[in-house]
C-alpha cells in the first residue's frame, strides 16, 4: 500500500484528523488504543457483509462490506485479531528504537558503550513537535523526507567509522568519493575477485535497507501519533520540558551528559568541514605560489651533493607506532640495532628524526607528495592541483640540474601513472618493468628485495653513468601485511619465483585479520623486513657516492595503532661521506637508524626546503 494513499473512515469514526489520519497505516495499526477495543478490531472478529444474489440465482454470495478492515495477507489478521495487534504494537516499538538507535549510536566504533545509549537527543523531540503541526498531508511527505534523511545520516556514520578504522579521520563529503574507489581495488587486490563482488553487494543491501527501514520507521511513528495525537502532543511536551531541566542542570549519568543535542553539533560541523572542502582549492593555490628556490640558477642548486647518488625511499605504513609500541619495541629495536651494525661495518653513518605526516592509515600518495613538494597536500583534490601545476618538487629540482638522472621505483603502480612525470623522473619503473615474475604477496606485487635488486641492476649497478637520484617506494609493508616475504640470499633471488614457496609458508590475511594481535605482529615482521632489505641492499652496494634518505609515509590503521593519536613517523639519513652528515648537524637528529623519543618533529612538508637549504652550497 502506497505511504500516500489514505484509508476509508470506519463507521462511527469522527470526520477530520483521525480519520484521514490513518491513512498509510495498516489494518493492523487500526486495532492499536490503550485500554480499548478499536473499530478495526471489532470488525477482525465481527465482520460484515452483505448478501449478493448470484447471477444464477441460486444462492446469496457473501462479500466483505466497503468499510470492513483490510484482512492482511491471506486473511490473518481476521482470523488471529491478537496476534495481529501484537504484531502491530510491536513494529512500532521497534520504529521507535530505530530511529533512537539512529541519533544516539556515534561515528566511530571506538565511541561505541552502552553509556552512549541511554540519552535524550533533542532532534527526535523536535521531529515529534513538527510531525505534529504539520497537516495530514504535509506530514506524509514530511514523514518520507524525515526518514530518507535519517537514512542519510546512519549511512554518513556508517562512512565515518570505516574512514575512521582506516584513517583515524571522518569521512569528507568534498574529497573522499574517489578513496571508495581506491578500497575496491585494495579489496580486489588483497581478496580477490570474489571477495571484492561480496563487499560491493553487501554495501549496497546495507544502503538500500537503512533507507528503506529508516524511511517506513518514521512514516509508521508518524500514523501512531496522528491517531493518538492528544497522547502524543502531551509525551512531546513532557519531553521537551525534561531535555531541557536536564541541559539547563547538565544532568550526566556515568560521564555521559544525558540531555544532548549531538546530532545538530555533527550536522554543523559537517556543513562546516563542507564550506572550508569547497574554498580549499584557492587556499592551496596560494600556498603553492610562494617557492622560496623557484628563481634559484640550477647551477645553484644541491651543490652539496653533486657527484653522489641520492635515494629518497619510502617505506609504506613504517610509523611511530613500531618503535615506540612496548609489544613492538623489543623486536623493533633488535631490527635497527642489527642495521646500525650492518652500516657501521660497511663504513656508513646515519641520523634520525621525525616527521610528521599529512595522513595516517592510507593516502601514500599524498604523504609523498607532500614530502617532495613542500606543499601539505591533505586531500586528493589537492594532490589533482598539485601534479596539474607547474610547482617543483625535491625531485625535479634535482632534475633541473642536470647533473642527474632521476629515476623511480614504484612496485606499487600497476596501471598508467602520468603523474609520475610532474614528480620529474625520467624513467620510471612499475611493477612490470622490475623483471619479477614470482607472486604477489596480497595487495604487494613485488617484494621489497627484489624491488632494491631490480633498481642494483637497472639503473644503481651500470658502468660509466651519471649520478643517480631516485625515488623508490617499497611495498611489502603495505596493508594487509599477510602473507610477508623475508630476506634470503641476493644471489637466490633470480626472477623471483622462488617467492612462490616463500608465499606458501606465509599467513592467510583472512585468519590474521580476525584477531587485533596477530594483525599487528604481522604489521611489525614486515617493517622489520622492508628495513632489513634496505640496509643489506646498501651494505651490499653502497659506496661513497650514496646517500641513503629512508622514511615512513604514514601511520598503519587503527588496528594498529591501537588508539594512538600521533601521525609522525621515522626518517633516517645515511651515508659514507662525513660531509654529508655535517651538513645536517644543526638538525639535532639523533645518531643511528631510531630517533629519540625528544628528536626533533617536523611537518613533513617542511622538510624539502630544510634539505635544499642544507645543501645548496
Amino acid at each position: 500500500m502506497s505511504l500516500f494513499t489514505r484509508s476509508r473512515q470506519l463507521p462511527g469514526t469522527a470526520a477530520g484528523e483521525g480519520a484521514a489520519d490513518s491513512g498509510g497505516a495498516t489494518g493492523a495499526e487500526g486495532t492499536e488504543g490503550p485500554g480499548e477495543e478499536s473499530a478495526s478490531a471489532q470488525d477482525a472478529v465481527e465482520p460484515r457483509a452483505t448478501d449478493v444474489t448470484d447471477p444464477s440465482g441460486s444462492s446469496p454470495l457473501t462479500t466483505d462490506a466497503p468499510d470492513s478492515p483490510r484482512p492482511g495477507w491471506f486473511g490473518w489478521r481476521r482470523r488471529y485479531p491478537r496476534t495481529a495487534r501484537g504484531v502491530s504494537v510491536g513494529t512500532s516499538v521497534l520504529a521507535g528504537v530505530l530511529v533512537l538507535l539512529v541519533l544516539l549510536f556515534p561515528n566511530r566504533l571506538d565511541h561505541m558503550n552502552v553509556r552512549s545509549f541511554f540519552r535524550l537527543p533533542v532532534e527526535a523531540i523536535v521531529l515529534a513537535a513538527v510531525l505534529l503541526v504539520l497537516p495530514p498531508k504535509a506530514r506524509r511527505i514530511a514523514a518520507v523526507c524525515f526518514g530518507l534523511f535519517l537514512g542519510l545520516f546512519s549511512l554518513l556514520k556508517f562512512m565515518d567509522m570505516g574512514f575512521y578504522q582506516t584513517l583515524a579521520r571522518p569521512f569528507d563529503l568534498v574529497f573522499d568519493w574517489i578513496m571508495l574507489s581506491n578500497a575496491t581495488d585494495w579489496l580486489r587486490e588483497s581478496f580477490g575477485r570474489t571477495g571484492e563482488v561480496l563487499a560491493i553487494i553487501g554495501v549496497i543491501v546495507l544502503m538500500v535497507a537503512v533507507l528503506a527501514l529508516c524511511t517506513l520507521a518514521v512514516v509508521r511513528l508518524s500514523n501512531v501519533m496522528a491517531r493518538h495525537r492528544p497522547v502524543a502532543v502531551r509525551t512531546t511536551l513532557v519531553l521537551a520540558t525534561v531535555w531541557v531541566t536536564c541541559f539547563m542542570v547538565g544532568v550526566q549519568f556515568g560521564g555521559v551528559t544525558f540531555a544532548t543535542k549531538g546530532n545538530t553539533e555533527f550536522l554543523a560541523n559537517r556543513v562546516q568541514h563542507l564550506r572550508n572542502g569547497l574554498g580549499d582549492a584557492k587556499v592551496f593555490e596560494k600556498e603553492s605560489a610562494v617557492d622560496a628556490f623557484a628563481a634559484t640558477p640550477p647551477d645553484q642548486l644541491l651543490n652539496g651533493l653533486r657527484g653522489k647518488d641520492v635515494m629518497f625511499t619510502f617505506i609504506e605504513s613504517y610509523g611511530r607506532v613500531a618503535i615506540d609500541d612496548p609489544t613492538m619495541a623489543p623486536e623493533m629495536d633488535a631490527t635497527l640495532k642489527k642495521g646500525d651494525e650492518t652500516l657501521k661495518s660497511a663504513g656508513f653513518a646515519s641520523r634520525s628524526g621525525w616527521l610528521r605526516s599529512p595522513v595516517t592509515g592510507a593516502g601514500s600518495w599524498m604523504a609523498h607528495s607532500t614530502f617532495l613538494s613542500g606543499l601539505w597536500v591533505k586531500n586528493q583534490q589537492r594532490y589533482l592541483n598539485l601534479t596539474s601545476s607547474k610547482r617543483a618538487t625535491l625531485t625535479s629540482y634535482f632534475q633541473k640540474t642536470g647533473d642527474w638522472r632521476t629515476v623511480g621505483i614504484v612496485p606499487g603502480v600497476r596501471k598508467s601513472w602520468p603523474e609520475g612525470k610532474y614528480f620529474g623522473l625520467d624513467h620510471i619503473y612499475d611493477s612490470k618493468h622490475l623483471g619479477y615474475k614470482g607472486p604477489y604477496f596480497s595487495w604487494t606485487p613485488v617484494p621489497d628485495q627484489f624491488s632494491l635488486e631490480a633498481f642494483q641492476k637497472l639503473e644503481h649497478g651500470k658502468k660509466n653513468r651519471d649520478p643517480i637520484m631516485a625515488e623508490i617506494i617499497l611495498a611489502s609493508s603495505h596493508n594487509p601485511w599477510s602473507p610477508i616475504a623475508h630476506t634470503i640470499d641476493w644471489n637466490d633471488l633470480g626472477d623471483g619465483t622462488i617467492f612462490e614457496q616463500i608465499k606458501k609458508e606465509g599467513t592467510n590475511p583472512t585468519e590474521v585479520w580476525k584477531s587485533q594481535e596477530r594483525v599487528r605482529t604481522e604489521y611489525r615482521k614486515a617493517i622489520q623486513y622492508s628495513v632489513d632489505s634496505l640496509t643489506q641492499w646498501m651494505q651490499r652496494y653502497g659506496d661513497e657516492r650514496t646517500v641513503l634518505v629512508f622514511l615512513g609515509d604514514h601511520q598503519p590503521v587503527p588496528t594498529v595503532t591501537k588508539g594512538s593519536t600521533s601521525w609522525d613517523v621515522p626518517i633516517t639519513i645515511v651515508a659514507k661521506d662525513p660531509k654529508i652528515l655535517d651538513r645536517v648537524a644543526d638538525w639535532h637528529w639523533t645518531d643511528g637508524l631510531k630517533p629519540a623519543d625528544d628528536a626533533p618533529v617536523w611537518a613533513m612538508d617542511k622538510f624539502r626546503d630544510r634539505f635544499m637549504t642544507a645543501f645548496a652550497k
